[in-house]
């Protein structure tokens, strides 16, 4: 099998609210946004559920992707549907309403291709549902977990053995710290490092993000905007654009896993350029890659040292 890429994670109908604009019924989730990054460089294979109000014609581009989408398992009921605000600072999302509906009772089953996937990402779904998943994955290349405050503050211990399983921990800087109890980020980075993983990388917003590693720190910026319209969904872009094209070069050495934070950072800022996902569903690998560029000319520059 080729460098197929297992995602697990939501997909939900999301009412967002910012500073520049509103939209009702917006397509979103974990996964989907995910998705919508990581097919720019691999063969994504996604897993969720949908209820019946879920429209799936508007994902047909993943397909035309070649996105496997028949892990998306429709169900009678309403589909999971979140509602949120922004103010001006973007890098914090006020929830209003949310509504699990289908997605409460959601179990992964994997199939045997499913199974077979090298890479893996854990989406920040409930973490006994991350380890229900890695129960089945049958010798995964390179396991990445995502997580929220939700599950940080409920299921503490459940989540620190899922880290404990996965190589690469992926989470933005509050929850790093809550996570480890440790308000200096290098020292929390090193903490969760300490529960087994292989690196971990802090999401900054704005701010861009930094990648821990043993004895190996990496800080990427932003890339900088002048019009930001929503910022939904930019850090599960940012996680698809890193394991996307981890799993398209086949290699997680340090170096490289500094180009994927990278990718990661340059598909994050094409998402925020629009609602949803509509930027990334219009976006094309030679759009990332000049934007790649323009990352390695942002942060270039020449020592002269005596």
């Amino acid at each position: 099998m080729s460098n197929d890429l297992l995602v697990v994670g939501s997909v939900a109908i999301d009412s967002v609210e910012t500073p520049f604009g509103r939209e009702d019924e917006a397509l979103g989730g974990s996964a989907l946004y995910f998705t919508a990054a990581a097919s720019l460089f691999a063969k994504v294979r996604l897993v969720a559920v949908v209820g019946e109000d879920f429209p799936l014609e508007r994902i047909a581009f993943l397909s035309e992707r070649e996105a496997d989408l028949s892990g998306l398992d429709r169900r009678p009921g309403r589909t999971f549907r979140w509602k949120g605000r922004y103010g001006f600072d973007l890098n914090e999302a006020h929830t209003l309403e949310t509504h699990l509906n289908v997605f409460e009772a959601f179990v992964p089953e994997l199939t045997p291709e499913q199974r077979a996937c090298p890479y893996v990402f854990l989406a920040n779904i409930d973490p006994d549902l991350q380890q229900r998943v890695l129960d089945q994955v049958d010798a995964p290349r390179f396991v990445a977990l995502d997580t929220m405050n939700f599950w940080i503050e409920g299921k503490r211990r459940s989540l620190v053995e899922a880290i404990g399983r996965v190589n690469l921990v992926v989470l933005n800087d509050a929850e790093a710290r809550m996570l480890a109890g440790e308000p200096n980020l290098v020292r929390a980075a090193q903490e969760i490092l300490s529960w087994g993983p292989d690196g971990v990388v802090v999401k900054q917003g704005e701010y861009g993000a930094i990648y821990f590693a043993d004895h190996h720190v990496f800080s990427a910026p932003a890339y900088p905007l002048e019009a930001v319209f929503d910022p939904t969904g930019a850090g599960d872009s940012f996680a698809g654009g890193l394991m996307g094209y981890l799993a398209s070069t086949g290699n997680e050495d340090p170096d490289n896993i500094r180009r994927a934070i990278v990718f990661g950072s340059a598909l994050a800022s094409f998402d925020v350029e629009a609602f949803s996902f509509r930027r990334l569903e219009t976006l094309t690998y030679p759009e990332v890659a000049e934007r790649f560029r323009a990352f390695k000319a942002l942060t270039h520059f020449e020592a002269e040292l005596d």
